[in-house]
């Protein structure tokens, strides 16, 4: 190859023939070549740093398709579980409901070692005798249904976590009244007593419903002896369907047991 100050000549010599044969190019169209390869490398250079996260995100939407169609279908299984689950609740407790609390055990009390009260039948408050209207102290029981006590007053101790009133295990829906008559002190929802409604009686008195499934009162409002103040339930912590009652008297806990009683 030979260089002029113009040009460029190319000699190709073929196997087996003495004549070669020349080519010339100009030096400026041989530099212009030059650039214009090394621009369409950098072209590419580029095109494959910025457009190569595109390519390998696109070449990555079919497996995520098909594991947004997997996942569907197992939250569509988990939704058919728990509707199953919630059905068995609810046959659980009615025949709990039907043959008794001691003949199908609370699974509170096969897991627990805390005590258990043995079970004893409900008093309507229906068929109490207390004023019809007015504050005053609880005295009535707080259901009209016959209810079995699963889990009487513990106090805390050793190991034994404390368990400030009583469960009575009655089905979702029941009628809970109020014991005496009192105010709404506070009517809403806990982490732990689920829906509740806390009374306000005399003689600084206090009665709390727990885990009852609908709320009929608010905060603030009168209610009498006997009156409606919600619907029990399975809300909050809570294993099965059944109303916690707690009696409570200048900020201590009393055994409610003790001033509401089978048949008084």
């Amino acid at each position: 190859m030979k260089s002029r100050s113009r040009s460029v000549t190319i000699l190709i010599q073929k196997d087996g023939r003495t004549k070669a044969q020349s080519y010339r190019v100009r030096l400026r169209t041989l530099r212009l070549a030059a650039w214009l390869l090394g621009l369409i490398g950098v072209m590419l250079l580029l095109l494959v740093v910025f457009y190569g996260p595109v390519v390998r995100s696109a070449a990555r939407v079919p497996g995520m398709e098909r594991e947004l169609a997997r996942l569907q279908v197992e939250n569509a299984r988990v939704r058919d579980l728990s509707a199953a689950l919630d059905s068995a609740e609810s046959r659980y407790a009615q025949v709990r409901q039907m043959m008794g609390g001691e003949i199908v055990r609370d699974r509170l009390t096969i897991t627990s070692s805390l005590p258990v009260a043995p079970p004893i039948r409900a008093r309507l408050a229906s068929a109490a005798a207390a004023p019809a209207e007015g504050l005053g102290p609880p005295q009535l029981w707080p259901l009209d249904e016959t209810g079995y006590i699963t889990r009487g007053q513990v106090k805390a101790g050793g190991r034994d976590e404390a368990h400030p009133g009583i469960d009575i295990a009655v089905s979702v829906g029941s009628l809970v009244r109020a014991s005496g008559g009192a105010i709404v002190l506070q009517a809403g929802e806990d982490p732990e007593y689920g829906h509740f409604v806390l009374l306000d009686h005399s003689d600084e008195y206090q009665t709390m419903y727990g885990h009852l499934s609908r709320t009929l009162v608010t905060s603030g409002a009168t209610v009498s002896p006997g009156q409606v103040i919600g619907l029990s339930g399975n809300s909050g912590r809570s294993t099965a369907p059944h109303l916690h009652f707690e009696i409570r008297q200048r900020g201590l806990s009393l055994d409610p047991q003790t001033m509401v009683k089978e048949g008084r």
